[in-house]
């Protein structure tokens, strides 16, 4: 199977043609986890973002749907939400494998956007994310489409460019 995998380079290009207001941070360093992305960016952990792949089967079905959330990067996506807002069981909702995550949006996971992705898929913004429109000017940071990369852009801009539905689908991290 080939994979067709997006370069940042190409995010850049769906972030002009779309007219974006987003601006792409190269090389900001290695960057595991929501506090070392933080740091290196001079901002606090809760403007950082996750986009995630999740796959939902509905009864009967061959195939899962496959629907991106995106949430805090320090807050647990809670799937029995996700399962009530599809109406399947919470063990039909599976994280998608890093594999399915770069065949369906065409970025490794880790480094993946809020958009561009190389299927267009239905949106679900956590409803924390929304509430930081309020706070530190409304900046957030994602996934820049590699793990050297981040984006820099407003909740108010990811609402715009994604289309997302707005559902309450985090917990705080334990």
């Amino acid at each position: 199977m080939t994979i067709n995998r997006r370069t940042v380079a190409e995010l850049q290009q769906f972030i002009d043609a779309h007219a974006i207001q987003a601006e792409l941070l190269p090389d900001i360093g290695h960057t595991p986890t929501v506090p070392a992305a933080a740091q290196a960016l001079g901002v606090t952990p809760d403007q950082i973002i996750k986009t995630l792949l999740f796959l939902i089967e509905p009864p009967g079905q061959a195939a899962a749907t496959p629907v991106v959330v995106i949430s805090h990067g320090e807050r647990r996506v809670d799937k029995g939400v996700l399962a009530a807002r599809f109406g399947v069981s919470k063990k039909r909702v599976t994280l998608a494998p890093a594999e399915v995550v770069l065949g369906t949006l065409g970025y490794p996971a880790g480094g993946v956007p809020p958009f561009g992705h190389l299927t267009p898929l239905p949106v679900i913004l956590d409803a924390s994310v929304q509430a930081l429109g309020g706070q530190h000017g409304g900046v957030i940071y994602g996934g820049g489409g590699d793990d050297r990369t981040m984006m820099r852009l407003t909740v108010t801009e990811l609402l715009r460019v994604t289309g997302a539905e707005v559902l309450a689908v985090s917990q705080p991290a334990m």
